[in-house]
């Protein structure tokens, strides 16, 4: 397993060279999403698709629940 350091460098060699800030913080911002989301399905913490049906024709407060573990 890389270390942070390592995947900002791997990162960093993918962009040209008049890439701008908001750029690279944007892609780390969407690494570490993706990153979260597959330690989330790895644990186990998903919503199955007939779940999240049953939680929407049941009017469940969808405020609390986290659209991004949707499997």
């Amino acid at each position: 397993m890389q270390t942070a350091k390592q995947e900002v460098n791997k990162l960093l060699k993918t962009f040209p060279s008049d890439c701008t800030l908001e750029d690279i913080q944007y892609h780390l911002y969407v690494l570490q999403k993706i990153g979260r989301g597959l330690k989330d399905v790895e644990e186990g913490r998903v919503y199955t698709q007939s779940k999240l049906r049953r939680k929407w024709r049941n009017g469940s407060n969808f405020k609390r629940l986290n659209l991004t573990q949707i499997v």
